[in-house]
């Protein structure tokens, strides 16, 4: 199974551009709307609200394309 994160967790993704960094904001566990784009998050398949520390933009990824990072 796929890590758990918590709020605070520093976590990096792949992106279009290359790796990006971010802050864990909130678990989502229910269907919601990030940014204009529907995310079906649900009790069995949550995904994460993620900050990006390089341009403060919010997103929704699933925990497997999540790796968390040590704090600096």
């Amino acid at each position: 199974m796929a890590d758990e994160f918590k709020k605070g967790d520093r976590v990096e993704w792949n992106t279009p551009q290359g790796k990006t960094i971010g802050k864990v904001k909130q678990k989502l566990t229910s269907p919601t709307d990030v940014s204009g784009h529907h995310v079906n998050a649900s009790q069995d398949n949550p995904q994460y609200l993620v900050e990006s520390e390089k341009t403060g933009k919010e997103a929704a990824h699933k925990p497997e394309s999540l790796k968390k990072l040590d704090h600096k």
